[in-house]
């Protein structure tokens, strides 16, 4: 496994280059290392939220967009003050079943880390998880949408079966892997004082074992994207981390280890890597990771539209460029 984390620098991140893309109906796909062409892919997050509606919109524009290869949610499929119930987590998962392209789904602390919360329902955390695994990754290694993708998922590795929901791929010689980070501290944030959930040791040991297999899940993913000689690599997940803080800050608690992880791997690659997530609700593309007082060039943080703005970026990636990822933004008009 990979581990050597180096210092070095080089490289930038923002590219161009529009690819169709077609699908056999009923047919998974898979992606392959091989090829150069360029590509778009949608990424969304924080969605849906109060309006139903605008989120019906937002899907309608994406599935009318047929250069989209395939959609990725940065998680917090639900409001922090809604329910946590079945019927909820059925109702998300009908939706996102009706996306053409592959949708990949990383969780967010609001569909379980967070259920804890009287508004929520008082729900046990870890009683969550369990029910969000059986609902939105029924077929480890198989994405959600009407043309499901074939990847490869951690649940495949003996030592960290549970983790259906990390998952990671290869398109165009772009390597793309999703990370389970989520917000309130990576899940270490004390339970609602006024609500019947108490927090126990176990939840505790749960953030131990996710942070390790999500270094694990980092760790490899570089160790391919080397493998392949790839071009760029691309991490979903849905905590803002905020890489600006110091390491060791309290704003970072549940946070260093897998920003190490990302960071350091990314500086011995020194090729682009984006780190994509939600969270905050503020769309923005920047370089928020810094050495040295400089920003590490190759490092470039996006961040989804979410909350009450109901539209998406669309990322085109150019295997071909020496940026590769290029990001733009689309405003549904239904939406405005």
């Amino acid at each position: 496994m990979f581990n050597k984390r180096f210092v070095a620098s080089l490289a930038a991140a923002c590219g161009l280059g529009i690819a169709a893309t077609t699908f056999a109906a009923g047919q998974a796909m898979t992606q392959q290392p091989q090829g150069q062409g360029a590509f778009e892919f949608a990424l969304i997050g924080d969605t849906p939220y109060g309006s139903i509606e605008k989120f019906e919109n937002l899907l309608d524009a994406i599935n009318a967009d047929n250069q989209v290869r395939f959609v990725l949610h940065s998680g917090d499929i639900k409001t922090g003050s809604s329910f946590c119930s079945d019927e909820l987590f059925w109702d998300r998962y009908a939706r996102f079943q009706r996306f053409e392209a592959p949708f990949v789904l990383t969780p967010g602390d609001n569909e379980w880390t967070d259920c804890h919360r009287v508004a929520a329902g008082e729900y046990v955390p870890l009683e969550r998880l369990d029910a969000l695994r059986a609902i939105f990754y029924p077929v480890p290694g198989q994405t959600l949408g009407q043309h499901p993708m074939t990847v490869e998922s951690q649940a495949s590795d003996p030592q960290y079966g549970e983790f259906v929901e990390n998952v990671r791929w290869t398109t165009q010689n772009v390597v793309f892997a999703t990370l389970h980070i989520v917000g309130s501290h990576n899940g270490l944030s004390a339970f609602d004082a006024n609500g019947s959930v108490v927090r126990t040791p176990a939840d505790d040991a749960e953030v131990v074992r996710r942070i390790a297999a999500t270094v694990a899940w980092i760790d490899g993913t570089y160790a391919m994207a080397e493998a392949q000689g790839a071009r760029g690599v691309l991490f979903l997940f849905q905590a803002n981390p905020n890489f600006e803080d110091a390491p060791g800050a309290s704003s970072r608690e549940g946070f260093d280890e897998v920003i190490a992880a990302m960071v350091d791997g990314a500086v011995a690659f020194d090729r682009p890597v984006v780190l994509a997530h939600g969270d905050s609700h503020y769309m923005r593309l920047d370089k928020p990771v810094r050495s040295g007082g400089v920003a590490v060039p190759n490092i470039t943080r996006v961040e989804n539209f979410g909350s009450g703005d109901y539209h998406w970026l669309r990322v085109v990636v150019d295997p071909n460029s020496a940026e590769v990822f290029s990001v733009h933004q689309e405003i549904v008009e239904a939406n405005k």
